[in-house]
């Protein structure tokens, strides 16, 4: 049976939640809560601040805040799992019982733990569970939705960036079904960047629907990424958003699910637009 990204499919989330996923496009506010992210750091290290920062995201539209407490860009320092948690169970805390889901972006299974006994909805796992894979059986002991991510560092690639892609999350998949985690509750993101050059990106993204194969709904994270000033020219990552938001609404229209932006609200627009267009009619 052919996977149709649109039909409604429910994502079952912890804390006896859920999200429709399909008819309407998500968006995703990026939180920060470190000192060396490449776009935001430094900028939610207080708790009233990175607080405020989600209620923003959330007025402007956000169905999901996805909060880390380490940097993944290239280069960034690597922090202990302690450190990590102090950053942002409190916030997790601060912002449970509102009304958005809310993710932890972290590949530690004893993060992944706290961060949804603290009110965490959803896990959201750069290495796609291969790094630390009791994080997969964190999902499954406690209901939490799994995002798997594509992550192409420090390891050997095929030529075919879509031969890749399923290679990879094929074995984050098993990892996944082998720790109990239902399919419903999984999300897969082809990882823009993280190890990929221009070219590659490129080429993912005129190819995103290929990916649907795999059966599972798609979350992309293009957000002020490299590339994007490496088309635009714009130096600056702030300066990017007007790329991002295009490349929003070329994924919708490709059938990607969820949007992972620092920018809610021209994102936002971007899937109204596009889903409107789909449908061939407003609302």
């Amino acid at each position: 049976m052919t996977y149709d990204p649109f039909a409604p499919r429910i994502w079952p989330l912890a804390q006896g939640s859920n999200l429709t996923l399909g008819p309407r496009g998500l968006v995703m506010g990026v939180l920060n809560v470190t000192p060396d992210s490449f776009s935001d750091g430094g900028r939610n290290l207080a708790v009233e601040t990175a607080v405020a920062s989600a209620e923003r995201m959330i007025a402007e539209g956000a169905d999901i805040i996805d909060i880390g407490g380490e940097s993944t860009r290239p280069d960034a320092d690597p922090v202990d799992g302690e450190t990590e948690r102090t950053r942002v169970l409190p916030v997790i805390e601060a912002l449970a019982g509102r009304d958005v889901a809310i993710s932890i972006d972290t590949y530690r299974a004893e993060t992944a733990d706290a961060a949804v006994r603290a009110g965490a909805h959803v896990v959201n796992d750069v290495w796609g569970a291969q790094r630390d894979p009791d994080l997969a059986r964190v999902a499954a002991k406690t209901g939490a939705g799994l995002i798997l991510m594509h992550n192409s560092r420090d390891r050997n690639l095929d030529a075919d960036p879509v031969v890749d892609q399923k290679v990879f999350l094929e074995r984050s998949l098993k990892i996944a079904a082998d720790a109990g985690v239902v399919s419903e509750a999984i999300v897969l993101d082809p990882g823009i960047g993280f190890g990929k050059d221009a070219t590659i990106n490129l080429a993912l993204m005129a190819r995103l629907e290929e990916l649907h194969a795999l059966g599972h709904p798609l979350l992309l994270g293009t957000s002020r990424k490299r590339f994007l000033g490496a088309i635009t020219g714009h130096d600056r990552a702030a300066n990017r958003d007007a790329a991002t938001a295009a490349t929003t609404a070329l994924g919708r229209a490709a059938g990607v699910a969820i949007f992972r932006v620092h920018a809610v609200e021209p994102n936002r627009d971007a899937v109204a637009v596009a889903d409107a267009v789909r449908r061939g009619e407003v609302g």
